[in-house]
């Protein structure tokens, strides 16, 4: 068993934690405010860690039922009218346009149904299907076929809303 440090936890999981809980929330500062309650969970629950799973799908669950349990107390999930609209169109240099398109992306995966937001996240966290299938309790061969569905309807959104970014 190999002793888990929080610092290398934190420096190596940080930056996906985030972008998990922005695909759930689509707001900076809730997703930094989740993030930061994750970290807190697993500072704490450190300890008590057995290393039955990969540290990394431990993380995830614990940010996954930190985000569930947010939209649960808001009661609906925040959501922006399409289409999403950058309000700087002036500057066409890459950046702008690489954090147009991720911000449009997080606007798309924030309106999926709930189960569809995890695992698409994950999956884009670079997460094996069966660390996913895990997580979110379901088959690996589930996870396959929802993942391919998934990605079919951002791809419709895409074509029919990206035009506009």
């Amino acid at each position: 068993m190999q002793n888990l440090n929080f610092e290398d936890i934190y420096h190596d999981y940080w930056k996906k934690i985030f972008r998990l809980c922005m695909g759930y929330v689509n707001d900076d500062d809730l997703a930094k405010d989740l993030c930061q309650e994750t970290f807190v969970a697993v500072f704490q629950q450190l300890p008590k860690f057995r290393q039955e799973a990969a540290v990394g799908t431990w993380i995830y669950r614990i940010a996954t039922n930190i985000c569930l349990r947010q939209i649960n107390l808001e009661k609906r999930m925040p959501k922006s009218e399409l289409p999403y609209q950058i309000k700087d169109n002036s500057e066409k240099d890459n950046k702008l346009e690489k954090d147009k398109i991720t911000d449009f992306l997080y606007q798309c995966i924030s309106e999926l149904p709930e189960l569809e937001r995890i695992i698409i996240s994950l999956e884009l966290e670079e997460m094996k299907q069966a660390e996913i299938a895990e997580v979110v309790g379901i088959s690996p061969a589930n996870v396959r076929v929802k993942i391919h569905r998934i990605k079919e309807k951002l791809t419709d959104k895409f074509r029919k809303y990206g035009n506009q970014l």
